[in-house]
C-alpha cells in the first residue's frame, strides 16, 4: 500500500505523483563477474535528492500533452540522412515493439521478436489498433530521451544521473544483488515484473503479469521506490560507455556525484555509420529472463540511442534541493 505524504515525512507531492526524499550517502557502485559493462565496481559519494515514488504513467504524460500539446519523436517524420541504409518503407512515424515469436526461436536474432512498428507510439504501444484505455496507470512508454527531458522540464524536475538512479535503487541495501536483497524470490515470492519461462517464446506469468503492470504492483524498496528492476527500463541523463571509468576508484579520494563518460564515447563502434549517440538506461524490463538478460539488478546498465523508444523503455524524475525536513539536506 503506498503511504500518503501525510503519514510520511520522507515523501513529498509533485507534479506526477508522489515524491520520496533520497538521503544520499557513499556506496559501491557497478559490480564484478557479471556483464563487463558494469565493472569496474568503485566507492562513489551521492548527494541527497528527491525521486518520483513511480515511473512516470500513461496518465502522467497524457497530462503533459494536453498542456503543452508535445508530440513525441515517435509521432514525428524521420529524417532519412540520420539513418542511412534503412528500408524506405520504414521512414515513418512509429517505434520498436516486442512480439513473442511462435516456436523454436534463435535467442541471438533480434528480428525475431523485436520490429518497428509504424504508428507505434506512446498512445498506441502495440501499434495501430491498440491504445491505452484501462492502462493509465502502466508506465508510458515508447518515450525517446528527448520526450522524457520535456515532461521532466514541464514537471520542474530532472532526469537522474546514473548515480543517483542506482544509489536509489539499492534502497539502503550497498552491495546487495537485488534491491530487496542477495535472493531472486525471497520464500518464492516475486519481486519484480520479470520474464518467467524460456525467453523469448513463453512467458509464463508467475508473477501476476505477462507485459507492463500497473505501477507499484510489488512492493516497494527501502526508501519507498516501486519498480527500481523489471517492468520497463528507465532513462538516465547519462552518456553511455562501455565500462566505468578505470579511473573512478581514485586512492585519494571518493568521486562525489560523478556523471557519465563523454558523447563522443557513446557511439556505438559496431555500426560507424550510424552517428546517434546513447545514454544509459537502468533497472530491466518486464522482458528480462534469467535464461538471456539479468539486468533487474541495480548495477545493471544498458545503452539505448537517443531518439529511440520501445515499449519497454519509460522514465521517472527527480528534484535535486534540500530535504525540508533537514537542516543539511544532502548526506544521511
Amino acid at each position: 500500500m503506498t503511504i500518503s505524504v501525510q503519514d510520511e515525512p520522507d515523501a513529498a507531492a509533485g507534479a506526477g505523483g508522489a515524491m520520496r526524499w533520497i538521503p544520499g550517502g557513499t556506496f559501491r557502485m557497478g559490480a564484478e563477474g557479471t556483464y563487463p559493462e558494469e565493472a569496474p565496481a568503485h566507492t562513489v559519494s551521492v548527494s541527497g535528492f528527491w525521486m518520483d515514488e513511480c515511473a512516470v504513467t500513461n496518465a502522467e504524460f497524457a497530462a503533459f500533452v494536453a498542456a503543452t500539446g508535445y508530440v513525441t519523436v515517435a509521432e514525428r517524420p524521420l529524417d532519412p540522412t540520420l539513418y542511412p541504409g534503412a528500408d524506405p518503407a520504414l521512414m515513418v512515424p512509429g517505434s520498436s515493439v516486442f512480439a513473442a515469436p511462435h516456436g523454436a526461436a534463435d535467442g541471438n536474432d533480434i528480428t525475431s521478436r523485436w520490429a518497428y512498428v509504424p504508428g507505434a507510439s506512446w498512445r498506441a504501444p502495440e501499434g495501430p489498433g491498440s491504445d491505452i484505455g484501462g492502462r493509465a496507470r502502466e508506465p508510458v512508454v515508447h518515450i525517446a530521451f528527448e520526450d522524457a527531458e520535456a515532461y521532466a522540464a514541464w514537471a520542474g524536475k530532472a532526469l537522474p544521473t546514473e548515480t543517483e538512479w542506482e544509489f536509489a535503487a539499492r534502497g539502503g541495501l550497498d552491495g546487495a544483488a537485488y534491491c530487496w536483497g542477495d535472493e531472486f524470490a525471497p520464500g518464492g515470492v516475486h519481486m519484480a515484473n520479470t520474464w518467467q519461462g524460456s525467453f523469448p517464446c513463453q512467458d509464463l506469468g508467475l508473477d501476476g503479469f505477462v507485459g507492463r503492470a500497473p505501477v507499484g504492483s510489488f512492493p516497494p524498496n527501502g526508501y519507498g521506490l516501486y519498480d527500481m528492476a523489471g517492468n520497463v527500463w528507465q532513462w538516465t541523463a547519462d552518456w553511455y560507455s562501455d565500462r566505468h571509468p578505470p579511473e573512478a576508484e581514485a586512492p585519494c579520494c571518493v568521486p562525489r556525484d560523478p556523471r557519465g563518460g563523454p558523447r563522443a564515447m557513446s557511439y556505438d563502434r559496431a555500426q560507424p555509420a550510424v552517428r546517434i549517440p546513447r545514454k544509459v538506461i537502468k533497472g530491466g524490463s518486464y522482458l528480462c529472463a534469467p535464461n538471456y538478460c539479468r539486468r533487474y539488478r541495480p548495477a545493471a546498465r544498458h545503452p539505448q540511442m537517443i531518439d529511440t523508444g520501445t515499449c519497454h523503455l519509460g522514465f521517472r524524475c527527480i528534484i535535486r534541493e534540500p530535504n525540508p525536513a533537514s537542516d543539511e539536506g544532502s548526506d544521511a
